[in-house]
């Protein structure tokens, strides 16, 4: 039996102690798609070469820095996003992700904030749209994502996934989609299959790790062939991206994986 998803896996998270080149060439004879967190932190020939010997990269950042809801961090997410089009179409990439502000070192926030106000949430509204403007003139597809306040991403403004959601959703463009991360939602919000049927016009990625931990599906708490099924009954078929880290064997875990999401 077939996934009924298009399956990829983050690259960075797993076999950390082999090569990029090895860990592209391993999940596509796999059958995997590869997301990458940055393009910037790879050498970009080795990338292109990957992409010509046959990996597909599901997703990847689709900005350097920037922020949603200031008119400097617009000006600046909007040049560098323009930057990752242009690398994102010599590696063939379908998705460019986003975050509500840039994220540094363990995926802190550059500029945190506490407090979203009423006049940021208009203005990262016009940011996305902007951002809209720029996906369709260009014709990708740019995402954002959303991510946990009380364990990984503290101080990330527009952080959950009901955020992501309500700005996607108002905005309403072809150029704008959602990186549903189930990992993240469930540590912010819990509620998963109803969280995905709210979500689903607007998914263009879903990305699950267990909690807690961060693992493979089947290493906590998380009823992953639940989730699947119930996005199958959905109609959802597009990509769904395991962003985890392996409890042991990385070939193993991906196993797991594939085994929760064939449903």
């Amino acid at each position: 039996m077939n996934p009924p998803f298009v399956l990829a896996a983050c690259a960075e998270m797993l076999w950390n102690d082999r090569p990029m080149a090895w860990r592209l060439s391993r999940l596509t004879e796999l059958g995997y798609q590869v997301g990458i967190w940055g393009w910037q932190n790879h050498e970009l020939a080795m990338l292109e070469q990957a992409a010509a010997a046959g990996t597909r990269f599901s997703s990847m950042t689709g900005y350097l820095r920037g922020r949603l809801a200031d008119d400097a961090g617009a000006d600046e997410l909007l040049a560098t996003a323009t930057e990752a089009i242009a690398i994102g179409k010599r590696l063939n990439v379908d998705r460019l992700n986003l975050h509500g502000t840039g994220l540094g070192d363990r995926g802190l926030p550059v500029t945190p904030c506490e407090t979203v106000t009423g006049a940021m949430w208009l203005k990262a509204r016009d940011t996305l749209m902007r951002i809209a403007d720029l996906a369709e003139r260009e014709g990708v597809t740019f995402m954002i994502e959303n991510l946990n306040l009380p364990v990984d991403h503290p101080g990330v403004p527009f952080a959950l996934a009901r955020d992501t959601l309500a700005l996607v959703s108002s905005i309403n463009r072809p150029g704008l989609r959602l990186n549903l991360d189930l990992y993240h939602a469930q540590i912010g919000e819990g509620n998963l299959v109803e969280l995905c049927r709210a979500c689903l016009p607007w998914i263009g990625e879903v990305q699950v790790a267990d909690v807690p931990g961060r693992m493979e599906p089947g290493t906590g708490e998380v009823n992953y062939a639940g989730v699947a099924r119930a996005l199958k009954a959905m109609g959802y078929s597009g990509a769904v991206c395991m962003e985890a880290f392996a409890s042991g064997d990385a070939d193993a875990a991906l196993e797991a994986f594939r085994s929760a999401f064939t449903v």
